[in-house]
């Protein structure tokens, strides 16, 4: 599997969800093969912003490239390029497990499908659910799901909402060695994540947002700062905002 340098440039976005204020003139830059973690409170900012990166969402000023693709006017192309992993995990109720798999590689024309579909059902252990229907799986077996459909057409760059959340220590780990293993390779990934222990081991640089404007961002060490690790940094920066 193939990985490509690949870029991230955010320019002054701003978003108001009517009198709303949700992303107040972010700017960032993202480099290739950078495992890039953006953190906040509820409420921030933090996938509004991601969101928007992934063509998803306009926003009210401001503008954004993903891989060289302008996410205002060619946001169908940015959602052919990048995995996505939503916040919430929301695999069609009316599918197997197998079928929704199926389906994500046929909308994204993934060669050799089965081989693939075959690969992450087994790299998952999701085998002896393959035929049940979503609705019925376990929420950690949908986000398993998400995650592989977000993975299967090899994407070069990865954003990835809250990518841990249900998933057992087991599970945990598969994946961060995964996402370790495809930043090498120079894959990139943008991740939004309230999990700060893990989040610390996994990302190069990050980013604080709050009442959604940054309030620091940094290599993790830089943002850590005098702190004994990132969540207490965090909170400190945090509360020193409100």
């Amino acid at each position: 599997m193939a990985y490509f340098v690949s870029t991230v440039r955010i320019k002054g976005i701003t978003k108001k969800f009517g009198e709303v204020l949700a992303l107040d003139n972010v700017s960032l830059n993202i480099n290739g093969g950078e495992f890039f973690g953006f953190f906040g409170p509820n409420g921030a900012g933090k996938t509004t912003l991601l969101r928007i990166l992934t063509g998803q969402l306009r926003p009210t000023s401001g503008g954004a490239e993903v891989l060289g693709i302008d996410v205002v006017r060619q946001p169908l192309k940015v959602k052919a390029v990048v995995g996505i992993v939503p916040e919430i995990e929301s695999p069609p109720s009316y599918l197997t497990a197998y079928e929704y798999l199926y389906f994500v590689s046929q909308v994204r024309k993934v060669a050799d499908w089965e081989r693939k579909v075959t690969h992450w059902m087994k790299f998952f252990d999701l085998e002896e659910s393959s035929r049940i229907i979503c609705k019925d799986l376990s929420k950690g077996n949908r986000q398993k799901l998400m995650v592989a459909s977000a993975l299967i057409h090899e994407p070069r760059a990865l954003f990835l909402d809250e990518p841990f959340i249900n998933l057992d220590p087991v599970y945990q780990r598969k994946l961060k060695d995964y996402l370790m293993n495809y930043s090498k390779k120079g894959g990139t990934v943008f991740m939004c994540s309230h999990l700060l222990e893990i989040s610390e081991k996994l990302c190069k640089n990050v980013a604080i947002i709050n009442k959604g404007r940054i309030i620091a961002q940094g290599t993790t060490e830089e943002v850590r700062g005098i702190y004994p690790d990132l969540e207490k940094a965090f909170l400190s920066l945090v509360e020193g905002d409100s």
